[in-house]
């Protein structure tokens, strides 16, 4: 079978690695604006199946006639949010089934003419969104009322790789997507309350709760987008429920570091005169800091996922949690988060390909493909997927 995989930055590569080692895929194109870049990730990783083409997504009858041209099987989107719609549509056009790591957005649209030419569009195929979903899930099925539900997520440098950074903190991923996430307003529920908090806020000392993370230590974890858009998705009862966030995390000290640098308008897109030329304050901050925050070669950045649900099981009180934890990949240089968006993005593509996920329409990893499959082909890959449980209705 044919992969055609879209966008090879970090995540895009990790997609093509794992491709690489599957036995369902004889041949692999890899699409990128940037030819001579992307001729130079495949020399360097090493890729027999792989075959690289300059593409400009953004025109999309170039995308169209690429997707046709190729006559994959399979096309898998790796390309910055946006294009993820634009992407979809053309491939819902073309009659070929999407795989992508962004959240759904306005790709749901298309889940009825999906569904009627019985083609397969899973988003929501990565780390955050992706393996939360099936981890909530799992737990999540463990109660018989849901009370309370809470997923943490976190990209972070090991504690030896932080301890050489005054930030404690470095890049694994685009850092304007990560200065832009630093002032995505939140939605949750807290005592049974719908509740808000705008973007600049999230850092504020009293929305800070610590936790503890195996090898790791005390992290900080902040509010983090949109808990409630999973209400439904999961079935929970507005009855019963009282409690849902979504949340990052980080180090000690960084969000108070980061709640001044907010409230200061480090973060704004609005350029501010500079010795007679105009500059966008979050667009300086990208640009001095990206080089400053860098991985040396031998250092491993970590990738944690927690999903902890409380409630009653039995008439009794219980509290399941599930983690999963893992780290860069020092003979490949994959770090642990281009891992665990790359890989399970290309294990989605995979159940597509083998029928293990066939259902046409917009699908999501929360109900649509077996979570046990999912954890085990992290576990082959060498992810580490613990659960512990308590007899106490309390967050862990």
């Amino acid at each position: 079978m044919k992969a055609l995989v879209l966008g090879l930055g970090l995540q895009g590569k990790a997609v093509v690695h794992d491709l690489e080692q599957s036995h369902l895929i004889d041949r692999i194109i890899a699409a990128d604006l940037n030819l001579e870049a992307l001729k130079d990730s495949i020399r360097r990783g090493g890729f027999k199946k792989t075959e690289p083409v300059r593409l400009d997504a953004a025109k999309a009858d170039d995308l169209a006639a690429l997707i046709r041209r190729s006559a994959a099987d399979i096309v898998i989107c790796m390309l910055p949010p946006d294009f993820g719609f634009p992407v979809a549509r053309v491939c819902l056009d073309c009659g070929k089934p999407f795989v992508s790591s962004s959240y759904t957005g306005r790709v749901a649209e298309l889940d009825q003419e999906a569904r009627a030419k019985g083609i397969t569009i899973l988003p929501e195929m990565g780390m955050d969104p992706g393996i939360d979903l099936v981890l909530a899930r799992l737990a999540i099925s463990e109660l018989d009322r849901v009370v309370g539900l809470y997923s943490y997520g976190a990209g972070l440098p090991e504690p030896e790789a932080a301890a050489t950074n005054p930030l404690a903190y470095k890049i694994t991923w685009r850092f304007d997507g990560v200065l832009s996430a630093y002032r995505r307003p939140a939605r949750y529920l807290e005592d049974g309350q719908v509740r808000s908090l705008a973007g600049d806020e999230i850092f504020s000392p009293d929305q800070i709760h610590d936790l503890q993370v195996d090898g790791l230590g005390r992290l900080q974890a902040y509010r983090n987008g949109d808990a409630l858009h999973y209400i439904p998705a999961f079935g929970l009862s507005a009855d019963h429920l009282r409690h849902m966030g979504r949340f990052a995390m980080r180090y000690p000290g960084h969000a108070e570091f980061w709640y001044k640098l907010v409230k200061l308008g480090f973060t704004d897109d609005e350029p501010v005169p500079v010795d007679g030329t105009r500059v966008s304050p979050r667009r300086f901050l990208v640009d001095f800091l990206t080089p400053k925050l860098q991985f040396g070669e031998e250092e491993r950045d970590v990738a944690v996922i927690r999903v902890v649900a409380w409630g009653w099981r039995d008439r009794e009180p219980r509290t399941v949690t599930y983690e999963l934890l893992d780290y860069r990949d020092l003979d490949t240089g994959l770090f642990a988060m281009n891992r665990t968006v790359g890989f399970t993005t290309s294990i989605g593509a995979q159940m597509v390909l083998s029928g293990a996920v066939a259902e046409g329409g917009v699908l999501s990893p929360i109900h649509d493909l077996d979570p046990q499959a999912l954890i085990k082909a992290l576990q082959d890959r060498g992810m580490t997927i613990r659960r512990w449980e308590k007899e106490t209705l309390e967050r862990s």
